[in-house]
């Protein structure tokens, strides 16, 4: 997932997009789909099309989400997963399950998550199924079979070589001289880090999330990194924390994206393969894309929340919600999307987490009015209509209250071409790389099954923050998420010599890792 689809996500690969058309030929479809793959957890229905709705009741506690569960029964539909901590549900139904609800006591609002309906709802868990904090196995230094097949365009080992984003990232200000040359300060694995960061030992204490397609924990670069105790699938909407359920799948498009992005936050220093902004650090590697291909607005509260309640002091979220790019407050289901991530967002920062975005990669400026070519992308026939959006329509995650969102640069610190900028909606920007640049030009980093792959994108911009939140949480323990966005605003460089215009390309400016 190099982001191409996802929000931020590389430009290097365009993600296979569906869209819906008549129901009983989608049923068919996906009921093929069931039988030939057997990768989809639906459970079949009598010729019946179910769609996923969050309902959000208007107290956003234990108390909303226990009312949010029993209207939407008696409206007819099926609660698969609540969310106590924000009020809220995940419920399958058939048609009119919306407007049912909508009109009930209690009930803030509703929204179907998806326009393409499913033969039914997901299967029963086998395993661990809530948000508890503990659930897994202890947190270990290897990491059984795995991995996914080749990605085109992978790379040689690199041996921690050329990292022109990391001399980029640890320079400060001239950091375009400084990338040029792709030397890293510090010292070896055993000193105080890289360019001043903490020891192993001090970010070892520190925990990060990465939401994202799934990572192999398999990869040399990552296995001591992932965390399987904080670890899990929200590919569905329900925590999973099952062991492997976090680890890429194969068969979905894109699915080398997290590792890519982990790798970029957390890899290991050890001379071999590639170095992470904060190596060291723990992963919680929580794998979001479903089978279906789609990052769908529950998988997101679900990520979130699981991520909160196990301590990530940041949570990267290199993607946007599917299935519409934007989210506009005048349609109800698109509205009630916007408000459940809102929640989610919220109780993350509340828990103490630095909550990251990409910005996308479309070239759009998010001040302005823009198109949108693309919406609902899980369509099943036909192109997507062209909707002519104002600046109330709003990427999600990346564009809600209090997320730090990242452009990108090339090497030289310009704007990327296909970075979305914004007065006033960009926090900060950071390394992203040239697509058409090669792998000198992009970001180097894993790729499952032991791979390497160079991808561009504001992606792997949102990592090298996420990474800079970890380095400054081990060296400041006792700041909340507010003080630790504002002091990456204020060690930011400003903007480079070129192509710095206003502030929509870089909010605060271009990252520093705090020292």
């Amino acid at each position: 997932m190099a982001q191409a689809h996802r929000s931020g996500g590389p430009v290097r690969t365009a993600r296979r997009r569906r869209v819906c058309g008549h129901a009983r030929a989608l049923l068919a479809m996906l009921v093929t789909a069931l039988v030939a793959g057997g990768a989809v957890p639906y459970v079949s229905g009598p010729g019946r099309a179910y769609v996923s709705y969050l309902v959000l009741a208007e107290r956003e506690d234990a108390a909303g989400a226990t009312r949010a569960g029993k209207e939407s029964r008696a409206a007819g539909g099926q609660v698969v997963q609540e969310y106590p901590q924000i009020g809220a549900v995940l419920t399958y139904a058939t048609g009119g399950f919306a407007e049912r609800v909508r009109s009930r006591p209690g009930i803030a609002a509703v929204g179907a998550t998806r326009t393409a309906p499913v033969v039914g709802p997901p299967r029963k868990l086998a395993g661990a199924g809530d948000f508890a904090v503990g659930v897994g196995r202890g947190w270990r230094g290897d990491a059984g079979d795995g991995g996914t097949g080749k990605a085109a365009g992978t790379v040689p080992d690199p041996r921690e070589g050329g990292a022109w984003n990391l001399a980029m990232v640890h320079a400060g200000a001239g950091t375009a001289s400084g990338a040029a040359s792709g030397a890293v300060a510090g010292v070896g694995p055993t000193g105080d880090g890289v360019g001043g960061v903490p020891g192993p030992e001090a970010m070892r204490k520190v925990l990060v999330a990465v939401l994202d397609s799934g990572v192999d924990d398999t990869h040399p670069d990552l296995r001591a990194a992932v965390d399987p105790k904080a670890s899990a699938s929200c590919a569905d909407g329900r925590p999973d924390a099952r062991t492997g359920s976090w680890r890429p799948d194969p068969g979905v498009e894109e699915s080398g994206h997290g590792t890519h992005v982990a790798g970029i936050i957390g890899a290991a220093r050890d001379g071999q393969g590639v170095t992470g902004v904060a190596p060291g650090v723990r992963i919680a590697a929580v794998r979001l894309l479903g089978p279906l291909g789609q990052y769908y607005a529950e998988n997101i509260v679900c990520g979130m929340l699981w991520a909160a309640d196990h301590g990530a002091k940041a949570i990267n979220d290199s993607y946007f919600a599917d299935p519409w790019k934007y989210n506009c407050p005048e349609d109800p289901d698109q509205a009630a999307l916007s408000a459940a991530v809102g929640r989610a967002v919220a109780y993350a920062r509340r828990k103490g987490a630095v909550v990251v975005a990409s910005a996308g990669n479309d070239g759009q400026d998010l001040g302005a009015a823009r198109t949108d070519q693309r919406s609902p992308n899980d369509r099943v026939t036909g192109p997507a209509p062209t909707r002519y959006l104002g600046t109330e329509c709003i990427r999600l995650p990346g564009e809600l209250p209090g997320v730090v969102t990242v452009t990108a640069v090339n090497r030289d610190g310009s704007p990327s071409s296909y970075t979305n900028y914004g007065r006033g909606r960009i926090s900060l920007a950071a390394p992203g790389g040239d697509p058409d640049g090669g792998a000198e030009g992009a970001i180097v980093s894993d790729w499952p099954g032991g791979q390497y792959a160079a991808l561009a994108g504001t992606s792997m911009s949102a990592a090298h923050v996420t990474g800079a939140v970890a380095v400054a949480a081990a060296l400041h323990p006792d700041f909340g998420a507010a003080q630790l966005a504002d002091l990456l605003a204020r060690t930011a460089a400003g903007c480079p010599v070129r192509g710095c215009g206003d502030r929509g390309h870089f909010g605060a400016g271009l990252l520093v890792v705090p020292r």
